[in-house]
């Protein structure tokens, strides 16, 4: 109820509220009640019957809270109800903005806590009363709900729920964050929840594109950590609130579960978990075949893929854009039988949109085995000679010296070269259709067979081009 008695009466009050508030907890064991004789003024008498579980916050002078509560005489008969207006009161306590009795009452309150509260006439409407409404020295009987509180000062307020072990990094403005969250109002109500839509929320931190107040929890959290945090209305939707589930100046609670963070311009991260016992003097490097075990999970534990599902390594040539940036990159320096663990950002993987099995702006863990790597070939090469090639190669082609030479000819001749070490094909692919692509090369005219006049090594074409270039 708003204060309607004249000024003068609150001002005369207003220096008494610090000492008579120190009486609410005696006046609520049923002392403080005038005698008939005509002793000390009563005050308020506070009733208690539901107090919550747990009370982070108990109202203060100069709060900002918000209410509901039917108000009756003492006979029963009800005066108002916030209920009935389906509005809930939402004002500054302590600051005579109430009446006086109202003002005491809700000192100490904690959310979701029920209150009865006896007004009596002087601390209520006194011998004035309100029009028809409330008569003249009139007891008050209040039923209070408190729904939520905050004080124009307050910050941000975190609370750890669970803190991962082995957090080496902190979300700091800048990183962009994928999170799940439930968020509700300081009763319990839930507005919103990223748990129902199942998805994330992923957003840069610190950059403004969130409430301030989540702005600034998120930040300084963990990968894995969940967290509570409570923001007051000045740094949520204020006054205003937002659309039919968030009303105006209401405290907000969010229960967040950081899934992981990456920022824009982080590399992949590499730790050796184990090296061979023998020696390593060749690591992996761009153009190498490599074949590896791995094991893909989300940063969460959520596993994605593993190649001892399908029993066989992974096949992959290194810097021929066969797999993801991050673990091409990481694979390379690795000895033959090392085990490495890649963090790899997003960028560096499959970026905003994920891949099938894989969610947009997801950080991957990898754990990497590498089996067994072969030395790969120059950029456009399907076959090397590991010395200087035959003088005469167009004679070794020609096995029965017909002047040509068919497919079966050129696939026997390459075969043999393989064999006795002489040369190689390029590794991780079907031998035969790299043979075929050869003879194709080299097949000018498509006639079925090479001549002479036909064949050339690919360092004389790549001569006859820069000629051409020229």
């Amino acid at each position: 109820m708003f204060r309607t008695v004249p000024p003068s009466r609150t001002f005369l009050r207003l220096p008494l509220l610090q000492l008579l508030l120190l009486l609410v907890q005696a006046v609520g064991r049923g002392l403080g009640r005038a005698s008939p004789a005509g002793g000390p003024l009563e005050d308020v008498v506070i009733e208690r019957y539901h107090i919550p579980r747990t009370c982070p916050r108990e109202v203060q002078m100069g709060d900002f809270v918000r209410y509901h509560y039917n108000g009756t005489f003492e006979d029963g008969k009800k005066f108002d109800s916030s209920y009935d207006r389906s509005t809930l009161v939402a004002i500054v306590v302590g600051v005579g903005r109430l009446i006086t009795g109202m003002d005491r009452g809700l000192m100490g309150m904690c959310v979701n806590e029920r209150r009865r509260l006896i007004v009596p006439p002087h601390l209520g409407y006194g011998s004035i009363g309100v029009g028809t409404v409330i008569p003249p020295q009139a007891s008050l009987v209040f039923h209070v709900l408190l729904i939520d509180v905050h004080n124009p000062k307050d910050t941000v307020q975190l609370e750890t729920l669970e803190l991962p072990p082995g957090c080496v990094r902190r979300a700091v403005a800048g990183d962009f964050m994928r999170y799940h969250y439930n968020g509700s109002l300081m009763d319990g109500t839930l507005f919103d929840s990223s748990y129902s839509r199942n998805h994330t929320y992923n957003t840069y931190v610190g950059r403004g594109y969130i409430i301030p107040g989540m702005d600034q929890g998120l930040q300084g959290a963990c990968m894995g950590e969940r967290r509570r945090i409570t923001i007051p209305p000045h740094l949520a939707y204020g006054e205003n609130g937002t659309g039919d589930k968030i009303p105006g100046s209401a405290v907000l609670i969010f229960d967040v579960h950081v899934i992981d963070f990456h920022n824009p311009e982080d590399p992949v991260e590499i730790k050796i978990l184990s090296r061979p016992p023998e020696t390593c003097n060749e690591t992996a490097k761009s153009g190498d075949y490599v074949r590896y075990h791995y094991n893909c999970s989300l940063l969460d534990g959520t596993k994605l893929f593993s190649s001892h599902d399908y029993g066989d390594p992974q096949e992959a040539t290194l810097g021929a854009n066969k797999v993801i940036e991050g673990l091409d990159t990481g694979l390379q320096g690795m000895c033959v039988g090392e085990r490495r663990q890649l963090v790899v950002p997003p960028h560096l993987a499959h970026g905003e949109s994920g891949a099938r099995g894989v969610p947009g702006s997801a950080v991957l863990l990898f754990e990497v085995e590498l089996v067994s790597r072969e030395e790969g070939l120059p950029t456009g090469y399907l076959f090397v000679w590991h010395e200087d090639p035959p003088v005469n190669l167009f004679e070794g082609l020609d096995l029965n010296k017909d002047g040509e030479v068919p497919p079966e000819e050129f696939s026997a001749f390459i075969k043999a070269q393989v064999s006795e070490g002489k040369g190689r094909l390029m590794p991780g692919q079907d031998p035969e259709k790299t043979i075929a692509d050869m003879f194709q090369n080299q097949d000018r005219n498509q006639d079925g067979k090479i001549t002479v006049e036909e064949l050339k090594l690919k360092s004389d074409e790549d001569q006859e081009r820069v000629h051409e270039e020229l």
